[in-house]
């Protein structure tokens, strides 16, 4: 039932404005119904995954663009936890193993941020640049993409491996 009920949960954040209602009445004495309808998507699914730590930022990061044929929709937030929270999807499909989209997206993130600390002289002109695991500690982030006929590696579609999906993520 967990398995089920977290599945359509995702789908529901992934899919905004849309409700999901499950009934199960194998078990007619104790029949179970949940009903899922987040109509902030990825926003609502940011601070459900990050609900229990402290936010470092008031208002969570939010954007959604389309380049060319690829749409992309990110939202993410810094909590105090020093774990990072990365979930991606690709046409809702979960990524488990990440891909182009999630290296797009953390290459992106790094070099943002890191160009925000130098221009505002946070790092030195001689210092090391932020690297990668430094701008992800507490970080929690859903990063979702449509586009047509994506290309997956490996039967479990748990990496996605289309070049275009890094490009798009990268610009947004």
């Amino acid at each position: 039932r967990k398995r089920v009920l977290d599945h359509l949960r995702q789908q529901t954040y992934l899919t905004k404005s849309v409700k999901m209602e499950v009934v199960d009445l194998r078990d007619e004495k104790n029949p179970w119904f949940y009903a899922f309808y987040f109509d902030g998507g990825l926003l609502s699914f940011t601070n459900y995954l990050s609900h229990r730590d402290k936010h470092l930022q008031e208002t969570t990061f939010y954007i959604e663009k389309a380049v060319g044929k690829v749409g992309v929709e990110v939202a993410l937030t810094y909590t105090d936890d020093v774990e990072t929270k990365e979930l991606s999807f690709a046409n809702n499909i979960y990524t488990l193993d990440g891909g182009m989209h999630l290296t797009g997206f953390r290459s992106a993130l790094t070099r943002v941020l890191n160009d925000y600390a130098r221009a505002n002289n946070y790092i030195r002109e001689n210092d090391e640049n932020l690297g990668g695991d430094d701008v992800r500690e507490g970080l929690v982030a859903v990063i979702s993409i449509k586009m047509p006929e994506p290309q997956f590696e490996g039967q479990t579609k748990g990496r996605l491996g289309s070049p275009e999906a890094r490009s798009a993520t990268e610009t947004v």
